[in-house]
C-alpha cells in the first residue's frame, strides 16, 4: 500500500482550516489552493501580484514534496473577476514556461480572505524513474 505524507511547509499561510499544504502519495501529489499572501501576512491589492505570490506558494509546496512546475499536469485557478485572466497569464507562462499543463479557470464570487482575488491550486506527477 502506498504511503500518503501530509505535509505543512514552513513559511506558507497558515491553513484556515482542516487541511495540509500538500499530499503526496506515491509519486502523485496535490497542492491546496494557494492565495497570494506576502510574507507579512498582507493581500497586495493588484491580481497580478497575488498570482505571482501564489505560483510562489506551490512552487514551496511542490519543493517540499520533491516536484517542480515541470512536473505540474493539471492546474485550477480561481478568480474572483474572470477578465483578470489576461493579466494573470504572463505569469503563468513565466512560472510554467514549455511545460503546460491542463488547467482549468473559474470565476468566483469570493475566496478565503475579502481581498484575495484568485486561487490556484496543482497536481503534479513525479515520473517513475525519480519517484522515492
Amino acid at each position: 500500500m502506498t504511503a500518503i505524507r501530509r505535509l505543512m511547509v514552513q513559511g506558507q499561510l497558515p491553513p484556515v482550516s482542516h487541511y495540509c499544504h500538500v499530499a503526496r502519495a506515491g509519486n502523485l501529489i496535490w497542492v491546496s489552493g494557494a492565495i497570494g499572501v506576502a510574507a507579512d501576512g498582507s493581500v497586495p491589492d493588484d491580481v497580478v501580484t497575488q498570482a505571482e505570490l501564489a505560483m510562489a506558494s506551490i512552487d514551496a509546496c511542490l519543493t517540499a514534496a520533491g516536484a517542480n512546475a515541470t512536473h505540474v499536469v493539471k492546474v485550477n485557478i480561481y478568480l474572483t473577476d474572470i477578465n483578470d485572466r489576461a493579466k494573470i497569464n504572463p505569469a503563468r507562462q513565466r512560472y510554467f514556461g514549455e511545460h503546460r499543463p491542463a488547467s482549468t479557470l473559474v470565476g468566483v464570487t469570493a475566496l478565503v480572505l475579502p481581498n484575495a482575488k484568485v486561487e490556484i491550486e496543482a497536481t503534479a506527477v513525479i515520473p517513475e524513474a525519480t519517484a522515492p
